[in-house]
């Protein structure tokens, strides 16, 4: 027996290449390297006032007063290198998922325009920082 309902076309399943799975590859780990950048970064930051206050007592110098704003700021910012590798580690389980089942998996990084806006946020606040405590 016919059917008289029009047949539906098959979406077409579209096979990820070798490279697509090396080109995600590449974004996980520069991904991971923007991480570690960022904690190393972090740690810089909080130890900087330490730095400073060394070196005032080397030199003889009137000691800093210190207001912990390099302590906060660079441990936001390690936070914000862990906070980048787990999201990192997420989506490239999510992106080679969509690679197996053969989905569109090009889009926009939302994560890399937060963190870049984070970080232009953070870079004011150092400035600010730097000029007011000179």
């Amino acid at each position: 027996m016919l059917s008289t309902q029009a047949a539906e076309p098959m979406a077409e399943v579209k096979i990820a290449s070798p490279s697509d799975y090396l080109a995600a590859e590449r974004t996980f780990l520069a991904w991971i390297r923007t991480g570690l950048a960022l904690m190393g970064f972090g740690f810089v930051v909080a130890r900087f006032g330490l730095f400073l206050r060394e070196i005032a007592v080397t030199t003889h110098a009137r000691p800093l007063e210190s207001t912990g704003a390099s302590l906060w700021i660079g441990t936001a910012l390690l936070l914000l290198g862990v906070i980048v590798n787990v999201g990192a580690s997420i989506h490239h389980v999510r992106s080679i998922g969509r690679l197996k089942r053969g989905e569109e998996t090009g889009q926009a990084s939302a994560g890399a325009i937060a963190v870049a806006l984070i970080l232009a946020t953070f870079g004011l606040g150092l400035a600010a920082y730097l000029v007011l405590m000179k």
